[in-house]
């Protein structure tokens, strides 16, 4: 059975529910499902997923390049794109945040598992290679031992002791 909790960020209705029914179907844990930008990443720090699939044309005020680029920034989470969209400036866009992976709609179950596990394997290999730093491993909201210390120096203390 496949390991892997997963968020899916996708604002229509009928789509997350066919993604949701598709994760079933390979054996997933389904970490939730958001609809726009913003409950994305709040359901991802309540969470933690393993993984992120985002639609990138989300309705409302931050689409899915915006909450992508924030949860992998703030979490460390993975994420997926999920999109129709092929318009070449925003899929560069998009490239740009550094996914770990995309897949053009529509897709079926064998396109989704294989972005899945090529996503979850490339972080669980990122975790476990020698000299290669972990987001996940360094983000304080994942492991307290690398949150900033009282005694350390903060930006703004830095910038007063001039």
């Amino acid at each position: 059975m496949p390991e892997g909790r997963i968020l899916i960020v996708e604002d229509e209705y009928i789509v997350a529910m066919g993604i949701k029914r598709m994760l079933k179907n390979l054996g997933y844990t389904l970490a939730g499902v958001a609809s726009s930008g913003e409950e994305a990443i709040n359901k991802a720090e309540s969470s933690f997923p393993d993984l992120v699939l985002m639609d990138i044309m989300l309705k409302g005020e931050m689409n899915g390049i915006e909450a992508a680029k924030e949860i992998k920034v703030r979490f460390g989470i993975p994420v997926v794109y999920l999109t129709a969209c092929s318009e070449s400036k925003i899929v560069e866009h998009a490239w740009k945040t550094g996914p770990s992976g995309y897949i053009v709609k529509p897709f079926d179950e064998k396109d989704l598992q294989k972005s899945i596990d090529v996503a979850l394997r490339r972080q669980r290999m990122e975790k476990n290679e020698p000299g290669r730093s972990s987001l996940n491993a360094e983000n304080p909201l994942r492991n307290p031992e690398h949150a900033p210390k009282k005694s350390e120096k903060t930006p703004e203390k830095l910038s007063e002791a001039k």
